[in-house]
Formats: C-alpha cells, sequence, structure tokens
C-alpha cells in the first residue's frame, strides 16, 4: 500500500473527501506507473540510436582508414616513379643537370643578398 499524506486524517474521514483522497491517490500512482513506463522507454530508444550512431561512426572509421592508406599508398607510387625518373634523367643529361642546378645555387643566392 502507497503512503498517502491524507493518511492520518483518513480515519476521521467519511464520505466525499474519502473518495476524493483515494482518487487523487489513484491518479499519483498511474502517473508513476507511467512515468515508470516512459523513462524505460525513453532509456530503450536512447540505447538503440546509441548504438546505431556507434555503428555509423565505426563503418566511417573503417572506409576513412582504408582511404587513407589507398591514398598513402599512391603517394608513395608517386614519390618512387619521380624519383626515379630524376636518376634517368640525371644519368641521361648528367652536364645540363650540373648546369641546372649551378643556376639553381646562384638564383638562392641572388635572393638570399636581398
Amino acid at each position: 500500500m502507497s503512503y498517502s499524506i491524507f493518511q492520518s486524517g483518513r480515519s476521521r474521514r467519511n464520505g466525499p473527501f474519502h473518495n476524493l483522497e483515494s482518487g487523487i491517490e489513484e491518479q499519483v500512482e498511474a502517473l508513476r506507473d507511467e512515468l515508470a513506463e516512459l523513462t524505460r522507454l525513453v532509456g530503450k530508444s536512447s540505447r538503440h540510436q546509441g548504438e546505431k550512431i556507434r555503428s555509423q561512426a565505426g563503418a566511417g572509421y573503417e572506409e576513412l582508414l582504408g582511404r587513407s592508406e589507398d591514398l598513402l599508398r599512391e603517394l608513395q607510387h608517386g614519390y618512387e616513379r619521380g624519383a626515379t625518373e630524376m636518376r634517368e634523367t640525371v644519368r641521361k643529361h648528367p652536364l645540363a643537370t650540373i648546369g641546372a642546378a649551378a643556376v639553381f645555387g646562384l638564383a638562392i643566392a641572388f635572393l638570399a643578398r636581398r
């Protein structure tokens, strides 16, 4: 049985006040039950939404990780191709390479003076 603030006066009151008191108590108890059910539903919904968001974030992370690994591989291959092409150019044209390096050095020296 639930506690009532009107319980001490219950023994003295009979009639319409007693009916009103019991009706209010029943309504309060019904509201408590509905509030408990609503709290349970909100908690369940929140857990479901949290799991859904966590799943989506995990899938997005895996996709991002895969894309970044692909990009890193592409950059490494590009670097290797560029280095190979540079070596081949230096082997084919050693004098032009020395001349280009000298011009580049002079340009840097000229800019450094200013």
